[in-house]
Formats: structure tokens, C-alpha cells, sequence
């Protein structure tokens, strides 16, 4: 760990360098890029998987940090990525259930409208119509902070925040959004999300030549070794060898841009595999994410480290990267930085709840060897059924053989018809969770310390997964109906516009003179001159975006 202070202390304390730090610091703010990827485990040679080569990923871990022990939130898209935007538990912030609308991509103010009935229900049977969830007032996006900072921020493209992405989070988003259109000299943090190995991708491309070889891609030990499997295995590790290679294009056109030397590059996965007992379980299997962290000129090479590390860090840590000091409401902790936090988190925790038509709820907590895992709907099994994942063939045919009675040992311990209220697994001797440790009095002692240390999690986030999801969304949409964002007042004071909106934690974008009616929206982070046109508008996360407000051309 020393090493890792060490690189913090020579990026950010420039005023007088040692010679250890004159050849590690940044002339000016780093550049911060964020390769995103979507639904795979620690399936890679950096984590021991000897399966498939992947040269471009390794390349990352040769010449960065690896991070063993990093862990989402949820094991589900729009919660962990809720997580990461805002640095805050989804459980604490309503974001918790998945999905509450079309929130995949980001849409603009007058075209997000919402269904009041999809065909979903809460754990009491009501309707549950499509929704932007409402964080508390203080929670904004880590973004706006990095924008307010000078640095230019896109997206492409993907968000999926359970809400739609406020105007003010980034500077550019969408298919074609990229950092060449920051302005020169400009610092930028840049989000590429990478599809490829999606659990939409294992039936899409099912067809498609393998990259892999079925035959020796590594099988968790909890399915069976029958063709069908080994067929969609192999589709996901093929679908990783495809990210390596995009991963491949991205860092050559990083070095032919000459922005390797300046840029620091992060790599991870929104949550563990796409597969059944991976995607949305609340245990290893659905949490434990690649986490890589490259600086440039090769500072940190190969080191690994064990600190527990959420995704709900990334976007402190990119705040302490760019020298900004975290905001103190956030549950996520700098992990590098000149705010690097002094100690690591002791444990990770995760929740499960609502899972499109699915409703459950299970909480957990890891510290790196064992898991626990709370069942609160015990009488519930641990695989229900789920359309969307059943378009693999072999959930379908899985399905199939544990109704027929085919499926025997660890296979048929993930069907189990019912939950046990409590689980504890030990990885070191039980990887795949599938020895339940709860009952053995010899682990009575790791078991009440992993009991107590949930519950007080729980209380101290106030864990809304007991509110049932028709009463939630009331309590964020009163009387079932978007909260509106107040319109954006201006006040004159000496040569300069102050602008504010009555709708308390409402950030404001707005745009100046022939700007105007642009897609480009400006942060307003600082008092504006008084001469061009403006217009501005008011957002909070969840409330539907005030109208356009202007201020006429002044002439003094």
C-alpha cells in the first residue's frame, strides 16, 4: 500500500518534487478515461482464469493496478451503475429496484414520460408504474462536480441510473460522444461503455463464430458439464476475447492521439457474470467485478492489491484523481488520490430486490473471504423465473432438468425451492457458495460478527428495501405524479447574473447567445456576465426539468 500513497503524493504535491516524484507528475490535470463493461466475473489471466488470453486487458494489469477484492453493489445493471453516478448505496437513494423505466439511454427533458402501467407489482401485488427515482436533495451526480472543475465529461453512451441523466452531467452524451471535443488544452473524463459482453449478447450472438474454445473454458461448479452449457460458457468468454480487442483499438488510438502519457485509464465491470447464480445474485457470484487502474509511464506496474473496494468508489476516487475532495455524503471512498481514504472498507454489501417481474429481497456482506447472505423472502427459491435471462438456452433447458429432476450436487443446491433465511460461505474453500456454513456451530463466530455487521449497515443507510415499491414511488412522486423542478430565476448583482431555482438541490444548465438551442448545456457553477442572451433551466434527479427560462440581451 505504500506504493499506492506514493502515487498520490507524486501527482498531487507538485510544489516542490523529489526525484521519485519529478517523473510520475502530471504537468497539468490528468486525463481520466473509463472503460466500462458490462456482466463479467474475474473471468480473466490477470485473476487466474486460465480459459482465454486476453493481451490488451493484460496489458492494463501489466502496466497498471489490479484490485482483487472490488465488489458492485447489486448484482444488476441500473442499480450498481445508480451506485457508481452518485457514489451511494441504491438501498439508501431508492434505486434499489430493477427496472424503474426506460433509463438505459439518456433522453432529453421533453421526451422522458413514463407508463403508468408496464405490467410490474410490488411485493403486495400493486401496479408499479414506470418511475424516476428521487434521491435526497444533497445527492448529485459526481460529475457536475468534475465539470464545475473545468474538465470536459462524455458518455458514450450507455447510463441506466434509474433516473434519467440530468442535463448538467456531462458536457456530451450519446454513440458519438468523445473527449476530441473538449477544448484544446482542456482536461477530460471520458466513460466508453462496451456492450460486447452483455447477457443480451450470449442469446444475440448465439450464432455467431466462436472465439473460444468450448472445450476448455473453465465451468463453475455449480452447472453441469452437458454441450448446452459448455455452449453458452464459451459464448461468454468468446464475447470477452471480442471486448479484448476493442479494448486493443481504444489503447492504440489513445497512443496515436499521444494521450497515453497523460491519461489515467480505468477498467471495470458493472457486475459479476451474465449467467444464473451471476447476474442479479447477491453473493461472489453477482458481485465480484475486474477492476483495473493504469497511470501513465507505468507507475504502480503490476501491483495487486487486496482492500476491499466498492464501485460506488469510483466516482470519489476520479474526484481525487482530479484534486477535488469527495463530498462527505457520499458512501463511496477514494481509494487513490490526494484524498485517498486511510482505511479500506472492511466489507462489502449488496442488495437484491425487485428484478423486473421478480420480486425478492436478499442482503449481503463480504469481507474478502467469507459472504453472508440475509434472505428476507426465504420461502422464495433461490432461481425464479425471469423472461428476459430465459432467452439463454441453457437457463431454459436448466429450468427444464431441475423440473424434471435431473439435476443433481451443487446444480440442483442453486434451484433450491426455498431460501434459508441465512447463508455463509467460505470462498477459500467453497468458491463457487454452495456449502452453507450458517448451521455449523464451529463458524457461530464469524457468522454473528457478519449478522451484526449487515444489520448495523442497514439502520445506518436506511435500507428502503422494506418499503414496498407502490408506497416508494409514492413517497417520490406524491399522489403518483412527477415533481416538477421550479424554472430557474436570475438576480443581477454589479455586471454579473446570479441564477437559482426554488426547488431545493436543483442544479442549473444553461447556454449563452448564439449557443442557444444547441444540444451543448453549460454547468452554471459561478456567476455569469451580464451582456448575451441566457437561457437556463433547473433540474433535480427524478423531477421532470423546469421549462427554459430566459434573460434578454443586456445593453449597458
Amino acid at each position: 500500500m505504500k506504493a499506492i500513497i506514493n502515487l498520490a503524493v507524486c501527482i498531487f504535491i507538485l510544489a516542490v518534487p523529489s526525484n521519485e516524484c519529478q517523473a510520475q507528475s502530471f504537468k497539468e490535470k490528468p486525463n481520466i478515461l473509463w472503460i466500462s463493461v458490462e456482466d463479467i466475473s474475474q473471468l480473466l489471466a490477470v485473476y487466474g482464469d486460465s480459459s482465454i488470453r486476453t493481451p490488451n486487458i493484460d496489458r492494463l494489469a501489466r502496466e497498471g493496478i489490479t484490485y482483487k477484492n472490488a465488489f458492485a453493489t447489486a448484482g444488476v445493471c441500473a442499480p450498481s451503475r445508480s451506485s457508481i453516478i452518485t457514489g451511494m448505496y441504491p438501498v439508501s437513494i431508492g434505486t434499489h429496484n430493477m427496472r424503474t423505466g426506460p433509463h438505459y439511454a439518456y433522453r432529453e427533458p421533453e421526451k422522458e414520460t413514463y407508463q403508468d402501467y408496464y405490467g410490474l407489482t410490488d411485493i403486495k401485488g400493486r401496479n408499479v408504474p414506470e418511475y424516476a427515482a428521487v434521491p435526497p436533495s444533497f445527492v448529485k451526480v459526481f460529475t457536475e462536480y468534475l465539470r464545475a472543475a473545468g474538465y470536459y465529461s462524455s458518455n458514450n453512451a450507455k447510463t441506466d441510473y434509474q433516473f434519467n441523466s440530468p442535463i448538467t452531467a456531462w458536457d456530451e452524451i450519446g454513440r458519438d460522444a468523445t473527449y476530441k471535443n473538449r477544448n484544446p488544452g482542456q482536461p477530460f473524463f471520458a466513460v466508453f461503455n462496451h456492450e460486447v459482453t452483455h447477457e443480451s449478447r450470449v442469446f444475440m450472438k448465439k450464432d455467431d463464430p466462436f472465439l473460444s474454445d468450448k472445450g476448455r473454458v473453465a465451468l463453475p461448479g455449480y452447472f453441469p458439464d452437458i454441450p448446452v452449457v459448455r455452449q453458452d460458457v464459451g459464448r461468454v468468454y468468446s464475447n470477452i476475447l471480442e471486448l479484448d480487442q476493442q479494448v486493443g483499438e481504444m489503447l492504440d488510438n489513445l497512443e496515436r492521439e499521444g494521450l497515453m502519457d497523460n491519461t489515467i485509464i480505468f477498467f471495470w465491470s458493472d457486475h459479476g457474470g451474465p449467467l444464473l447464480r451471476q447476474k442479479r445474485a447477491v453473493g461472489n457470484s453477482g458481485l465480484r467485478v475486474p477492476l483495473l487502474v493504469r497511470f501513465p509511464n507505468g507507475y504502480g506496474a503490476g501491483t495487486v492489491v487486496e482492500d476491499i473496494v466498492s464501485l460506488m468508489d469510483l466516482g470519489p476516487t476520479v474526484m481525487s484523481l482530479a484534486g477535488l475532495k469527495p463530498p462527505s455524503y457520499m458512501h463511496g471512498k477514494a481509494f487513490l488520490g490526494e484524498f485517498k481514504v486511510d482505511k479500506p472498507h472492511p466489507y462489502a454489501f449488496g442488495s437484491a430486490d425487485r428484478f423486473d417481474e421478480a420480486v425478492d429481497m436478499s442482503r449481503s456482506v463480504i469481507d474478502g473471504r467469507f459472504v453472508y447472505v440475509r434472505n428476507f423472502r426465504p420461502e422464495l427459491p433461490l432461481i425464479y423465473r425471469n423472461s428476459y435471462r430465459e432467452q439463454i438456452e441453457m437457463t431454459k433447458v436448466l429450468i427444464g432438468m431441475d423440473q424434471n429432476g435431473e439435476l443433481e450436487g451443487d446444480a440442483a443446491y442453486i434451484f433450491m425451492k426455498t431460501k434459508p433465511l441465512e447463508e455463509l460461505y467460505d470462498l477459500e474453500t467453497d468458491p463457487f457458495e454452495v456449502r452453507n456454513l450458517a448451521h455449523l456451530p464451529e463458524f457461530d463466530e464469524k457468522l454473528n460478527e457478519m449478522r451484526s455487521a449487515l444489520s448495523k449497515w442497514q439502520l445506518d443507510v436506511g435500507d428502503l428495501g422494506f418499503v414496498p415499491e407502490y408506497d416508494l414511488v409514492n413517497m417520490m412522486w406524491p399522489g403518483m405524479k412527477q415533481p416538477v423542478t421550479k424554472p430557474v430565476e436570475y438576480k443581477q448583482i454589479g455586471n454579473h447574473w446570479h441564477l437559482s431555482s426554488a426547488t431545493e438541490g436543483a442544479s442549473i444548465a444553461y447556454q449563452i447567445g448564439e449557443n442557444i438551442g444547441s444540444k451543448h448545456w453549460e454547468l452554471y457553477h459561478k456567476p455569469i456576465p451580464v451582456g448575451e442572451k441566457v437561457a437556463a433551466l433547473a433540474v433535480r434527479i427524478g423531477f421532470k426539468t423546469s421549462e427554459v427560462s430566459y434573460k434578454e440581451k443586456f445593453t449597458f
